[in-house]
C-alpha cells in the first residue's frame, strides 16, 4: 500500500511513502512512525476477525482528539460500519465528508479511505483526514447572515423561500400554509417619525409576531413592511384563519414610539399548501395575491383559483387593450340626451367600445376598471377626448353649420389626478375649432373627493374654456354637499340605480325627487340615466327633472347612425 495514494489529493507537498516498504525496513512497529511525516490526521487502520485496531496513528491524529485506541476512537465508533462497507466492497478508495459533535462544537473533516490494492483477506486501510471546521463554520456564519434579516433577526426572503423548499420537499402540501402579512400605515410612520422610529416599530412588530406563533411555525420578514409565516395545519383554513386572528390581536395594544402611541393595523393572505401544485416562489405570490384582496376587503382572505384567474385574465386584458389603445382599434359609441319637456335631443353622450383581436366585444365595466388599475386610463381618457370633439367638429361640417348638440365625454378619477386635464382639453377644442361650449365633462363623485384642491384647480380651469360640467352617478359615492356649493358644477346625473323601477318603489321615488330639489336648489340642471319606458320619462318631467337618457330614446349607436338620428328629430 502507497501512502500517497491517500494523501496526494490533499496536500501536494506530502512526502511520498511506501507502508510495505517501511514494514519490510523496520516492521509494522516502526512503520506507523512513518505516519508523522504526513502533516494531516492519518491512521492505519486494519480488520481482523476480533474487531478493528490502529496498526499506526501520527501525531496529528492525536492532537486532533480522535483517540489513540481504536475501541476509544470516533473515528472507528461513527465510521466504522463504513470502514468496513469499504472493505467489502471492490473500490480502492473513498471520499467523504463528515461532521461529529454537538451543535455547538461540532468539528467538519473531509475523510479519505485508501489501499494500494483489493484484499478481501488482509483488511488495512489508510485513513487520512483533513480538518475543515472553521472553512466550514465561517461559510455557515456568512451564510446565516445572507439568510437573516438584519434589522429583526428574522430569516430574510431567501431564508424563508429555502425554509419553504424543504417544507414542500418533506411534508405533505395538505400539512402546511403560507401567511403574507402586510404592516398598514407604516409608510406613513416612515415619513412622519423618520427611519430609525420605522425601524423601532418593525422590530417590535416582529417581536410580537414571533411571540402569537405556535411552536414550530416561522415568520420571516421578506420585504420593507411585509412578514411571511409558514405554519403546520392539521385541520385546512382554519387553522391558518385561527394563526392569523393571534397575529391581529397581537397587534391591537398601540405601539410606544418617541412621545407618540401608534396604533397598527395590518392585511393577511393566506395560501394553503394543499391546493398548490407550483414551487415556493408561487406558493408566496399567491399568499401576495391574496393579501392584496386583504387590503381591499379588509378582512383575512384566503387565496382562491377563481379570483387568481380573474386577476390573470385582467393582465391579458390590460395587454390587449394596450396595443388596441395604440393601433386605434377601439371606437366610441353615442347615446342622446334629451330634453324632457320638449323630446329634443340637445347632447350625445360619447361610450368607449372595444372588441378584442378574438371578435368578443367587451363591457366597460370589464376593461375600464383594468385601464384605472394599469394607468392605461390616461391615454385611453386622452383617446376618448380627441374622438369625441373630432367627431362633433366631423357634425357640423356635414350639418353645414352648428349641428345644434354638444357632447359629453366622462372622465376618470385617475386621468384627473395624473394627467394635465385643462391644457389637453384646450389643445383638442383648439385642434377641431371647436367651442367649450360644446363640451360636457363628466366626473365622478370619486373623482371630485379623492383630491379636492387639485380638483378644484382643474374644474374652475375647465369653466375657463367655457365647457359645461357633470357629476356623474350622483348619489351612489360618497356626496360632500360643501364641494357641491363651491364647485361650479353644471348638471346633475341621477344615477340608474334609482331611476329603473322606481315607479314601482315609493324610497327611489323619494331619493330622486330629493336630488331634484337639491340640483333646483343650487342652480343646477339634472339628468336621468336608464329611462326605459313612456311613464318614467313622463313622471320624472312632472317631477322637474331637466334631461333623460336611456334606451326609451336610443342605445349607444355608432357615430353615422347617432348624426342620421339627429338628422331625422330635426325633420
Amino acid at each position: 500500500m502507497e501512502v500517497p495514494d491517500a494523501c496526494e489529493a490533499q496536500s501536494s507537498d506530502t512526502p511520498r511513502l511506501s507502508l510495505e516498504a517501511s514494514t519490510k525496513l523496520f516492521g509494522p512497529q516502526k512503520s506507523a512512525k512513518f505516519l508523522d511525516m504526513l502533516p494531516i490526521p492519518a491512521a492505519i487502520v486494519v480488520l481482523t476477525s476480533t474487531g478493528f485496531g490502529f496498526e499506526g496513528i501520527n501525531q496529528a491524529f492525536r492532537r486532533a482528539g480522535l483517540g489513540v485506541a481504536a475501541q476509544s476512537s470516533p473515528v472507528i465508533g461513527l465510521l466504522g460500519e463504513r470502514i468496513a462497507s469499504f472493505f467489502a466492497s471492490d473500490e480502492r478508495s473513498i471520499e467523504f465528508d463528515w461532521a461529529f459533535g454537538d451543535a455547538v462544537d461540532c468539528r467538519y473533516f473531509r475523510v479519505k479511505i485508501s489501499r494500494r490494492k483489493v484484499d478481501h483477506v488482509h483488511k488495512r486501510a489508510l485513513v487520512t483526514l483533513i480538518d475543515n471546521t472553521s472553512e466550514t463554520r465561517t461559510e455557515n456564519s456568512l451564510r446565516r447572515e445572507m439568510m437573516t434579516d438584519s434589522l429583526t433577526g428574522l430569516p430574510n426572503r431567501a431564508g424563508f423561500t429555502e425554509q419553504l423548499e424543504t417544507a414542500i420537499a418533506e411534508r405533505s402540501r395538505a400539512a402546511f400554509a403560507v401567511l403574507s402579512i402586510n404592516l398598514d400605515r407604516f409608510s406613513r410612520v416612515n415619513a412622519c417619525m423618520g427611519g430609525l422610529s420605522g425601524d423601532e416599530l418593525l422590530i417590535s412588530v416582529a417581536r410580537r409576531m414571533k411571540g402569537a406563533l405556535r411552536v414550530g411555525d416561522v415568520v420571516a420578514r421578506t420585504g420593507g413592511d411585509e412578514f411571511t409565516i409558514l405554519m403546520a395545519v392539521d385541520d385546512g383554513p382554519s387553522d391558518a384563519l385561527h394563526v392569523a386572528k393571534r397575529i391581529e390581536d397581537s397587534l391591537v395594544a398601540p405601539f410606544r414610539l418617541s412621545d407618540f402611541e401608534i396604533r397598527v393595523s395590518c392585511s393577511i393572505g393566506i395560501a394553503l399548501g394543499a391546493d398548490q401544485e407550483g414551487d415556493a416562489e408561487e406558493l408566496v405570490r399567491h399568499a401576495q395575491f391574496a393579501v392584496k384582496r386583504s387590503k381591499k376587503t379588509g378582512r383575512t382572505e384566503v387565496y382562491q383559483t377563481r379570483a387568481f384567474d380573474l386577476a390573470r385574465q385582467e393582465f391579458g386584458i390590460e395587454t390587449e387593450l394596450r396595443r388596441a389603445i395604440d393601433h386605434g382599434a377601439l371606437r366610441l359609441a353615442f347615446q342622446p340626451i334629451c330634453d324632457l319637456a320638449t323630446g329634443r335631443i340637445v347632447a350625445f353622450e360619447a361610450l368607449s367600445r372595444w372588441r378584442t383581436e378574438q371578435g368578443v366585444e367587451l363591457s366597460p365595466t370589464d376593461f375600464i376598471p383594468v385601464a384605472e388599475e394599469s394607468g392605461l386610463i390616461v391615454p385611453l381618457g386622452r383617446w376618448a377626448m380627441a374622438q369625441a370633439i373630432e367627431t362633433i367638429a366631423e357634425w357640423d361640417r356635414r350639418a353645414g353649420g352648428d349641428c345644434g348638440v354638444s357632447v359629453a365625454v366622462n372622465l376618470s378619477a385617475i386621468q384627473l389626478q395624473r394627467d394635465r386635464v385643462a391644457t389637453m382639453v384646450r389643445d383638442i377644442l383648439e385642434r377641431h375649432g371647436v367651442e367649450g361650449r360644446r363640451l360636457t365633462i363628466e366626473l365622478t363623485e370619486s373623482a371630485i373627493v379623492a383630491d379636492p384642491d387639485r380638483t378644484a384647480h382643474t374644474i374652475r380651469a375647465l369653466k375657463e374654456l367655457g365647457t359645461t360640467l357633470a357629476m356623474d352617478d350622483f348619489g351612489t359615492g360618497y356626496s360632500n354637499l360643501a364641494y357641491l356649493q363651491k364647485l361650479p358644477i353644471d348638471v346633475l346625473k341621477i344615477d340608474r340605480s334609482f331611476v329603473s323601477g322606481m315607479l314601482a318603489d315609493r324610497d327611489k321615488v323619494a331619493i330622486v325627487r330629493a336630488i331634484l330639489s337639491l340640483a333646483q336648489a343650487l342652480g343646477m340642471k339634472t339628468t336621468a340615466e336608464g329611462i326605459e319606458t313612456i311613464e318614467l320619462g313622463q313622471t320624472l318631467t312632472a317631477l322637474g327633472c331637466t334631461y333623460g337618457q336611456g334606451y326609451l330614446y336610443a342605445r349607444p349607436l355608432p357615430a353615422d347612425q347617432a348624426f342620421r338620428l339627429l338628422s331625422l328629430c330635426k325633420n
